[in-house]
């Protein structure tokens, strides 16, 4: 997320870590590296601006008690940062609402209406999707895919060109506890476009109108925050496309200047990657803190912990193995879980660490093609076993033996190391246990 701000962030505060001494003409580098580093990400110039006078003032105080100058250098430029990143989390509700979505051609308002929608499902409620963008020719059957996908209900109108005329009749035959309405966009902010959504947000009385912005759209982020403000009081923003580029500072810092709230992100393509966003959290990944607590809460909603007990424990067969593996991606990328962990580094260390997942992928082709038996007890696969499996699954023999010699490995790791071993040895000792260099 933001690898390439954040690589520039820390090695500008890694010089000053290193420095035996902060004086004004250290700090003034650091700002210097700061400021250059928020402009390649597109955050406004004035407010780069406004951020360094910022930080030089507060960095030249007298220090607090307990804090060196280094401490007190970081801990300003931290905090100075979470304010132009939002400041402070958005509140969310769980309970029922109507919510609209807005936002221009190619900002991903329809894969996020899912995201939204799977979001409140996770949290108990019943959503529905509504289609009532009637621009687009494939928004209708987008959204219904995807609603399938999350078993969500879907109502649209194929081939219908009001949209008023669709949310006015999906209100009369829906019953849900979240509506979510997903309205069309246009290729620039223009009068039509204002006027529909309008429109929709009279007949649907929304709750929330929220704005769906995408991570690359540069500084032109605050133009259009600052216009479907004005047309529609926008009460929150989710920032699309996190994932996919080394900007996206000029989409979270427009909504500060407009003072709309950043409500979430997303960091990836299925309808899990979804994300609340925390400004506090963001800046210490950005910074190279880490980010535990979000990860440790997705990776409860995700792993089985009886079978990660049995993991733990070095009582597991093939299946458990590959199991608690396939949780992990859910959670995130290895290079996203190394980031949370404020381990992002070691990811340059580990070469193609993402491949490692794309070779987890191919172990499930692997297993669907061994027996019962062979999953029960792998010390019977022979060559002419590991062969067929090969075949049956796409892979090589060599895959089919790297994965039984994994098991193997970790399972007599796990019965010959203490927790509190595993726990000093960290995600390098499992990735070396796994061959990974």
């Amino acid at each position: 997320m933001l690898k390439g701000l954040s690589s520039k962030l820390r090695e500008s505060l890694e010089k000053i870590t290193k420095l035996s001494i902060v004086d004004k003409e250290a700090i003034e580098e650091l700002v210097k590296d700061i400021q250059r580093s928020l402009l390649s990400a597109d955050v406004d110039v004035a407010l780069v601006v406004e951020l360094s006078e910022t930080i030089k003032k507060r960095a030249l105080v007298k220090l607090p008690a307990g804090l060196s100058r280094k401490e007190h250098v970081i801990k300003v430029v931290y905090e100075e940062l979470t304010k132009i990143m939002g400041e402070k989390e958005s509140q969310i509700s769980i309970e029922p609402k109507k919510i609209l979505l807005v936002g221009l051609y190619g900002s991903g308002k329809t894969t996020t209406s899912a995201k939204l929608a799977r979001f409140y499902q996770k949290k108990g409620l019943k959503p529905v999707l509504i289609c009532c963008d009637t621009v687009r020719p494939a928004a209708f059957d987008q959204l219904e895919q995807l609603s399938k996908k999350i078993d969500v209900p879907f109502y649209g109108e194929r081939g219908e060109n009001d949209s008023s005329k669709v949310l006015r009749n999906g209100l009369k035959k829906i019953k849900a506890d979240v509506i979510i309405v997903d309205s069309s966009g246009r290729n620039a902010l223009e009068k039509e476009l204002i006027n529909e959504i309008k429109s929709l947000n009279e007949i649907l009385k929304s709750d929330e109108k929220i704005l769906v912005i995408p991570a690359d759209i540069g500084q032109a982020a605050k133009e259009q925050a600052t216009a479907f403000h004005n047309a529609l009081n926008i009460t929150d923003v989710i920032v699309t496309k996190l994932d996919a580029t080394a900007k996206g500072g000029g989409a979270l810092t427009a909504c500060y200047t407009t003072g709309s709230n950043v409500k979430f992100i997303t960091i990836g393509e299925t309808t899990e990657d979804l994300q609340i966003y925390n400004p506090e959290k963001f800046v210490a990944r950005l910074i190279g803190f880490p980010d535990l607590e979000t990860l440790l809460e997705k990776a409860r909603s995700v792993v089985d912990e009886k079978k990660a007990t049995k993991i733990l424990e070095g009582d597991f067969t093939l299946d458990d193995f590959y199991a608690q593996f396939e949780s992990i991606g859910k959670v995130g990328s290895f290079s996203q879980i190394m980031d949370m962990m404020g381990m992002g580094k070691l990811t340059k260390k580990v070469p193609d660490m993402d491949m490692q997942q794309e070779k987890i992928k191919r172990w499930g082709f692997i297993l669907k093609s061994m027996t019962p038996e062979e999953k029960a007890n792998p010390d019977i696969i022979n060559s002419p076993r590991v062969h067929r499996i090969a075949i049956g699954s796409g892979c090589s023999d060599h895959e089919v033996r790297e994965l039984i010699g994994n098991y193997k490995k970790i399972k007599k790791m796990m019965k010959n190391i203490s927790p509190g071993k595993l726990k000093r040895g960290g995600m390098a000792s499992l990735f070396r246990q796994m061959g990974v260099k």
